[in-house]
């Protein structure tokens, strides 16, 4: 009987622990926030980039040498036979560094330009202009993203594209430091700037705005009646449709970047020219297959960072009471 009474007494003080417990770890706008949002950035991208290097490391030598690896599978084909399957891990130290730095930069600071926009637009005019506001707010977070993503680009694109350059960072970073001092690390910032920042654009308005028509008109039942597991589904796959969108928006800048670090000497004007519209355009395929997949399992892990440190994680924008009385008064 006492240890009924002890258990019941135990369950008890769980419960008004539990209850007393804040919902949220911290608040939008805190220093805690923007904090944890840059860590599920540099997860996200980190993590799933360097997951599919064998796959963008095909997709480079399709761009730079389409003469040569003539497709996905001849691509594949050819780089193993040449190197083993090894050769397909070529470039995975620079990607894994620098796009754990561009997560940084790309999720971190959205979240920040996001809610300054908002504030500087006001509670009406910030629900009515929200694309305007996505497309804004990522391109500022994706311009010193870029910044830091460049240098490791810059080495991991040589590494994959360059026959008899080095394989490793710690020799491929000094290498271009000796040779062509700090410039030749961003001597492909502009044209990483003109794919990046589009990519980008699309990929939080895009994914913004289809989490809010799946709620509307797919999914059967308002947010705040799914589970956590539910809501990560519905991420899942407006990355996924995101992607897709985002490969085809900025890859001709994506082929030019490949071609330019290929061939240290030359400017983007020459490679555009060389690469030709249609040239632009090779190796489109496999890179929709990864920019989706890789999209997809981005806002999967930021979301589920979001879901593990209990951050806020606001429902789809809904017109202010304010503008729904306006409206109705005219």
């Amino acid at each position: 009987m006492v240890f009924e009474r002890q258990k019941e007494a135990f369950f008890q003080r769980q419960l008004v622990a539990a209850s007393a417990e804040p919902q949220y770890s911290c608040e939008v706008g805190s220093p805690k926030f923007y904090g944890l949002c840059a860590f599920g950035g540099l997860l996200s991208c980190g993590l799933t980039h360097t997951a599919v290097v064998p796959l963008d490391l095909v997709k480079c030598r399709i761009q730079v040498d389409p003469a040569k690896y003539k497709g996905l599978a001849n691509g594949f084909k050819v780089t193993v036979k040449e190197g083993g399957i090894k050769a397909l891990t070529l470039g995975w130290a620079p990607t894994l560094v620098g796009y754990s730095m561009q997560g940084i930069g790309k999720f971190g600071f959205y979240e920040l330009f996001k809610n300054v926009y908002s504030g500087l637009l006001g509670e009406e005019n910030a629900y009515l202009y929200r694309t305007s506001m996505y497309l804004a707010a990522s391109a500022s977070a994706e311009f010193f993203a870029d910044i830091f993503l460049c240098p490791m680009e810059s080495v991991k694109v040589r590494i994959q594209t360059t026959p008899g350059w080095e394989t490793t960072l710690r020799a491929g970073a000094p290498r271009i430091l000796r040779e062509e001092g700090v410039n030749g690390f961003y001597k492909g910032l502009s044209p990483l700037w003109a794919r990046q920042i589009p990519y980008t654009m699309m990929k939080f308005a895009c994914f913004e705005k289809t989490v809010e028509l799946l709620y509307k008109h797919v999914v059967p039942k308002p947010r705040s009646d799914c589970s956590k597991g539910e809501q990560l589904i519905v991420t899942f796959v407006a990355g996924y449709i995101a992607g897709v969108f985002c490969a085809i928006v900025s890859h001709p800048a994506d082929s030019i970047v490949s071609k330019l670090n290929a061939n240290p000497g030359g400017g983007v004007a020459s490679a555009a020219k060389e690469l030709g519209l249609a040239g632009m355009w090779k190796g489109l395929g496999p890179r929709i297959i990864m920019i989706g997949t890789l999209t997809a399992l981005q806002w999967f892990i930021y979301d589920s960072v979001k879901v593990a440190f209990r951050l806020p994680r606001p429902p789809p924008p809904e017109m202010p009471e304010s503008l729904k009385r306006k409206l109705a008064a005219q």
